[in-house]
């Protein structure tokens, strides 16, 4: 294919999934809305400041929501809005294209 010929808002979506981590946090989130140190936990090998940037950055794009719940302590809870939900076909025929075609890494 052409280089000149690819859309700029579909290199823009691929720029952005393929930003390390990202992928992963929205795929976690699929799962329901979760704090800040269970994403890190979940995440393995994740910083705490990379987490946080990457969640700063998709909130400013509208892929996540950031809940904040007054309460004693103050809980904060990280969801995905509609625009990050229409991302699950994506990432979940990703994930089949993975489990049929990559090998498992051994750890």
């Amino acid at each position: 294919m052409d280089q000149s010929q690819i859309c700029p808002r579909f290199e823009q979506a691929i720029s952005l999934l393929s930003q390390r981590w990202t992928g992963l946090i929205i795929y976690r989130l699929l799962s329901g809305p979760q704090r800040f140190c269970t994403l890190e936990a979940g995440i393995k090998g994740i910083s705490g400041r990379v987490l946080s940037e990457r969640l700063k950055d998709l909130e400013g794009l509208g892929i996540v929501k950031r809940d904040v719940f007054p309460e004693t302590p103050v809980r904060i809870e990280y969801s995905l809005s509609e625009k990050g939900h229409a991302l699950e076909p994506v990432l979940r025929e990703t994930e089949k294209w993975a489990q049929t075609w990559l090998e498992a890494e051994v750890e």
